[in-house]
């Protein structure tokens, strides 16, 4: 009966081992869990911030085309005006 009891001896020395392995194992994997789980959080919020960074720019940068535009569009108006004033002067004999 010598062998039997070192052979389960044994076998419940390796099963001890393999269920500490495992817990260490499922330890690693959760703390690695959660150390991405930061990582991601981190990389979301680096993202809602380039987000907001660039949705200003492209803010700032529309006002300033439509600011450009504005003006552009109220100097030929302003153009349009004198030429129609001058034809209308010329027309009516007043000269240039």
């Amino acid at each position: 009966m010598g062998r039997l009891l070192e052979d389960m001896t044994r076998l419940s020395e390796e099963i001890q081992a393999l269920r500490g392995s495992r817990r260490a194992f499922r330890k690693e994997l959760a703390d690695g869990n959660k150390d991405r789980q930061m990582d991601v959080f981190e990389m979301c919020v680096d993202l809602a911030d380039t987000q907001a960074r660039m949705a200003k720019r492209a803010k700032a940068e529309r006002l300033a085309f439509l600011n450009n535009l504005k003006r552009n569009v109220g100097g030929q108006q302003r153009e349009m005006r004198a030429d129609i004033a001058g034809a209308r002067r010329a027309w009516a004999g007043g000269g240039a």
